[in-house]
């Protein structure tokens, strides 16, 4: 591609040698798309400034310019901590109920858009492809449109779609949810979100096409696809069986004393369902009590937005929890739950996952999961580990292979652990072998590729159309 790539999320993970924690799944999506490419990667700093620079302040590396800019207090409060994750986070994971809406937070989200737009505008080329991430940025093509700007403009949501009659709680949702269709192409994770937006646009007067599927609104085409993001898969498998020496998973091995090892990996939210996945853990020691002093679980949870106070809640009840079962089957050499709340790096992480036996991946609603692919990702062939997944995660209708659960079911998912863990080999790699060659062909390269030749190919449908238009205009003219 000859353009340059313009990628805008809330957060810019810019170079930065000194930093040890893991890249969440949307920083690892964005360098894959920036990968061999010219371009900005534009959005937040990450820093509170009541008093920020006029300009964006851009760093260079390898052909990419990181380009940054402060938000004051009053737009980190109302933008991100109020609408975007009190209001859409909950609404977009199917809980319209946990919702804490205001009329400010919707302003200072508004506001903040127009802040990016009014920034980005300063650095857009008429040549340039602008690819924007997720739930805080929504409106940013209309403002990005009422400025002049004609580019190619894609959207993709990282995270799910609820249904409309969810979308419908928020007030004056036409505002945040309607504003995505001046985008030329809308991306979700599964068939599942793009059919619920569909539905949502159809009363709103929108009429749909198929193969591709568009939406017409206003005057506006808009594009809708599923591209269901991967990982790097190769370079993960190679990165997991160099791990296997390192430090820290040898001494997790050692620890065990030739225990089988259950693995959880979520950060603290109420959507990865972490106290529905212990209670099903607790049922399994209570059932099966064979396994007592066989099996040792680990749930690594670093703590997020901790100023919110659903999540202070999620923690006490968590820790409360992990503290009765320890108490209630713990022997004085072995404890059944061990919980930890800080991050580990990607390579720790690839070693554990490569070292479980089992991964209780079981969220109540998740866009994808790239927890779930990345353990595959990870596993020996020879002797691979069990997938446990929730039906409810994105990553479900690509491994289809895995243990499939409902997380509600408590009983269900005892079962399918205790199956896990009985499972004999020869089974074990029939499940695995398939969702590994999948993971391999369609792995995040594919996935950038996939989407930026969907928005190729709309914009230049969409050129071709006014052409025949306007050659069309010019014969009856004539």
């Amino acid at each position: 591609m000859s353009s340059r790539l313009i990628v805008v999320s809330n957060r810019v993970a810019a170079p930065d040698p000194g930093n040890r924690h893991t890249a969440g799944g949307l920083a690892v999506a964005v360098k894959a798309a920036m990968r061999n490419r010219t371009g900005v990667w534009f959005g937040w700093s990450g820093k509170i400034n009541d008093d920020p620079a006029e300009e964006p302040l851009v760093q260079r590396c390898n052909k990419v310019d990181y380009a940054v800019i402060d938000l004051s207090e009053a737009d980190f409060q109302e933008y991100y901590n109020g609408l975007a994750n009190r209001v859409l986070w909950p609404i977009l994971h199917y809980r319209g109920d946990l919702q804490e809406y205001s009329r400010a937070d919707q302003t200072g989200y508004m506001r903040v858009n127009r802040l990016f737009a009014e920034k980005l505008s300063e650095l857009i080329r008429d040549d340039d492809v602008i690819w924007v991430h997720d739930y805080h940025l929504m409106p940013l093509a209309r403002e990005l449109r009422a400025r002049g700007h004609g580019n190619p403009i894609g959207f993709f949501l990282h995270i799910p779609c609820a249904p409309p009659d969810i979308v419908q709680t928020l007030p004056h949702h036409e505002d945040i949810f309607g504003a995505l269709t001046y985008y030329d192409l809308v991306g979700f994770q599964t068939e599942r979100d793009r059919d619920n937006f569909a539905h949502y646009l159809t009363p709103m007067g929108a009429t749909l096409g198929r193969n591709p599927m568009t939406i017409s609104v206003d005057g506006r085409q808009t594009r809708l696809g599923a591209f269901p993001v991967g990982i790097e898969t190769a370079a993960f498998a190679r990165l997991s069986r160099f791990s296997m020496h390192s430090r820290c998973v040898e001494d997790v091995r050692e620890s065990l004393q030739g225990r089988k090892l259950v693995i959880g990996v979520d950060r603290l939210d109420y959507s990865k369902g972490i106290l529905h996945r212990i209670n099903a853990f607790d049922r399994f020691l209570d059932e099966h009590p064979e396994w007592r002093s066989k099996v040792v679980f680990l749930q690594i949870t670093p703590r997020s937005r901790s100023d919110i106070k659903e999540y202070i809640a999620i923690e006490d009840e968590v820790t409360a929890m992990v503290g009765k079962i320890n108490g209630r089957y713990g022997e004085a050499d072995w404890t059944p739950l061990r919980y930890i709340n800080r991050p580990y790096s990607r390579t720790v992480l690839a070693g554990l996952y490569r070292l479980a036996d089992v991964a209780l991946v079981t969220p109540l609603r998740d866009g994808m999961n790239l927890v779930a692919k990345e353990f595959v990702a990870a596993q020996d062939r020879a002797d691979p580990g069990v997938l446990v997944l929730s039906e409810f995660a994105g990553a479900s209708a690509e491994l289809d292979r895995a243990l499939i659960v409902n997380p509600h079911e408590s009983e269900a998912v005892a079962a399918a652990l205790r199956q896990a863990l009985e499972m004999p080999l020869e089974e074990r790699q029939r499940r695995h072998d398939p969702m590994m060659d999948h993971l391999l062909e369609y792995d995040i390269d594919h996935w950038a590729e996939e989407f930026l030749s969907a928005l190729g190919e709309t914009r230049h449908r969409s050129g071709l159309l006014e052409s025949l238009r306007g050659l069309f205009a010019v014969s009856l003219g004539g």
